[in-house]
């Protein structure tokens, strides 16, 4: 059957009718989108909306992560032909409907507009009932997206997975900044700290502002199913949005990256971190950090475009069958 298909798919990033179904296309050819989903503004029969924000202007050591959507896309390109391991069968690309909104215009001079900008297009997304996915870009893009979500669904269970906790303080209300993006989320009381949680940390914190961390070092000790499930303990029943920094994999696994530090998980340990959180009621997520100008083989790309996958799953994983 698959083989069949790909005599005739092409280009299905715009030439795909349907929302649903996997697809054949040879992953070395074709217009990419992720996924193989088609590009479209009109979210009125989508279920999920991945769209990127290439806005890098807020690191604080290498730049390049205004190319991770494009290249998450690429590394996407692999994936649509079959569901995803791990998921005891559940489909996504068959059962949910998922569109590729493109990326977020902006002018890259004005830098100081951006965090509204995000806030807004992210706003647009939830406003039609659908689920967005983020592709970044750095992670000072979370903080506009956390508010937009906070709007809709109030303090929001934040599992963040990083090397860093991003709670620098920040007493300039003017910074735009990747590192201080959580210490203002708290402030603004964008998230519920009591049910947020950070994964993979390995650098030193001051203040994490009352929420738990699972470092690296009890991940590596304990192991990744052990995490999961203190994770899931924390969170509960609470939406949740997940954002998920690349360098929270270690430098082996993801050296296309900006702030990378050693010691991290292991792509394995967060596949099972990611599949083993299967029930938590995910609203939104993203992925950032990806800086492919410092990437190798494209696998810092490959993972990120997997880690999104998982959060797709763990958006449909509730809803599945319905």
């Amino acid at each position: 059957m698959a083989l069949e298909d790909a005599k005739d798919q092409v280009d299905r990033a715009f030439t795909r009718e349907e929302l649903t179904g996997l697809s054949h296309e040879n992953a070395f050819g074709g217009a990419l989108s992720f996924l193989r989903r088609r590009y479209s503004k009109d979210l009125s029969a989508a279920d999920l909306a991945v769209t990127g924000i290439p806005f890098d202007q807020a690191v604080t050591n290498r730049p390049g992560t205004r190319l991770g959507p494009r290249a998450i896309r690429e590394a996407s390109s692999l994936q649509p032909f079959d569901p995803p391991y791990g998921w005891d069968g559940f489909s996504p690309l068959e059962e949910l409907a998922i569109v590729d909104y493109g990326d977020m215009a902006f002018d890259y001079a004005f830098t100081g507009d951006v965090p509204d900008r995000i806030e807004a297009h992210i706003a647009g997304i939830l406003d039609t009932e659908t689920a967005p996915i983020t592709f970044g870009g750095d992670h000072s893009i979370t903080l506009p997206i956390l508010r937009a979500f906070a709007k809709r669904y109030g303090p929001m269970a934040l599992i963040q997975v990083d090397a860093h906790t991003d709670t620098w303080p920040d007493y300039d209300d003017r910074r735009i900044d990747h590192g201080t993006f959580l210490y203002t989320a708290v402030k603004e009381g964008l998230i519920d700290t009591a049910k947020s949680v950070h994964v993979g940390i390995r650098t030193v914190v001051e203040d994490n502002l009352g929420m738990e961390i699972i470092d690296a070092r009890a991940v590596h000790e304990r192991g990744p199913a052990a995490a999961a499930a203190r994770v899931k303990e924390i969170v509960g029943l609470a939406p949740v949005y997940l954002s998920f920094d690349i360098d929270g994999l270690d430098p082996a696994f993801a050296p296309g990256t900006g702030t990378p530090v050693w010691g991290g998980l292991t792509s394995g340990q967060a596949a099972i971190i990611l599949r083993d959180l299967a029930g938590i009621d995910l609203k939104g997520g993203d992925v950032v950090e990806v800086s492919p100008p410092f990437d190798h083989g494209g696998i810092t790309a490959v993972a990120a475009a997997h880690v999104a996958m998982e959060l797709i799953c763990l958006w449909g994983w509730p809803r599945r069958g319905g």
